[in-house]
């Protein structure tokens, strides 16, 4: 006698079949060996990435990364028809994993919190249009910036309204755009990172100070280092001590 199948045992042979039916790919591409506009562009996204993990250093539930892939769709991974954005971040979820890319399936279903792109020529069209209608309708991304590196007053910003719609960001009286979702705002500055002088989109706290680059953090504590000892020898010859009969013989009494 043949076995008859039982209703439960259909069930879970039907959703074995659905889920291998649709079950997520795994041969996912991480590099499709694509190079950044211009050196400028790479600076850029690099200054980016690593001052906003300097300034949520004081967490471990962020995610920031640039130039990477996102995976979101299906039909996305077959058509090979969307690149990462330069910069992203992601808030609330596992700081400590290693990650190639940013596959939204194996991240609880998570998007980016804020994307920037760094804007050139080649990509501007794309970047204020197809990809940000992607940004603002599929991801929901609530904060999406763009910037090009080789115009300093390019920034533009838009956050999502309760509609889940993109608005224009205004800027303040400085042309900053504030990011609610960091709580950062986002601005231009002009100095020299690894040696090239340009005006470069950077993060300033809520009070409006620049949040630094680790060597930039570094330099300032030496400078600060250096200051107070500067006070030091100089408090030091008011009471009539020479500072350097202290630092040759440290039992000088």
């Amino acid at each position: 006698m043949i076995p008859v199948e039982s209703i439960g045992e259909q069930i879970n042979r039907e959703a074995k079949l659905f889920f291998e039916k649709h079950k997520p790919p795994t041969d996912l591409i991480f590099d499709d060996g694509a190079e950044m506009e211009s050196n400028r562009h790479r600076i850029a996204m690099n200054v980016l990435i690593r001052s906003v993990e300097l300034g949520l250093a004081h967490r471990n539930d962020f995610f920031v990364g640039g130039n990477m892939f996102i995976y979101y769709s299906v039909k996305q991974v077959r058509n090979q028809d969307f690149r990462g954005p330069d910069f992203f971040a992601v808030l609330g979820v596992d700081g400590d994993t290693s990650r190639q890319g940013w596959v939204v399936w194996n991240e609880n279903g998570r998007y980016p919190d804020v994307i920037l792109e760094l804007l050139s020529p080649s990509t501007a069209n794309e970047d204020t249009g197809k990809k940000k209608d992607i940004y603002e309708q599929v991801f929901r991304t609530p904060d999406y910036f763009v910037f090009d590196p080789f115009d300093p007053n390019s920034l533009r910003g838009w956050h999502l309204d309760n509609n889940q719609r993109y608005q224009p960001l205004v800027p303040d009286e400085r042309g900053w755009l504030w990011c609610e979702t960091l709580g950062f705002w986002l601005g231009t500055w002009e100095g020299i990172v690894d040696r090239e002088t340009a005006t470069w989109v950077r993060f300033f706290d809520e009070s409006g100070n620049l949040v630094l680059l680790p060597e930039e953090a570094a330099q300032q504590q030496a400078e600060q280092e250096r200051q107070r000892a500067s006070r030091l020898e100089a408090r030091l010859r008011e009471l009539g001590e020479d500072p350097n009969d202290l630092t040759l013989n440290p039992n000088h009494s």
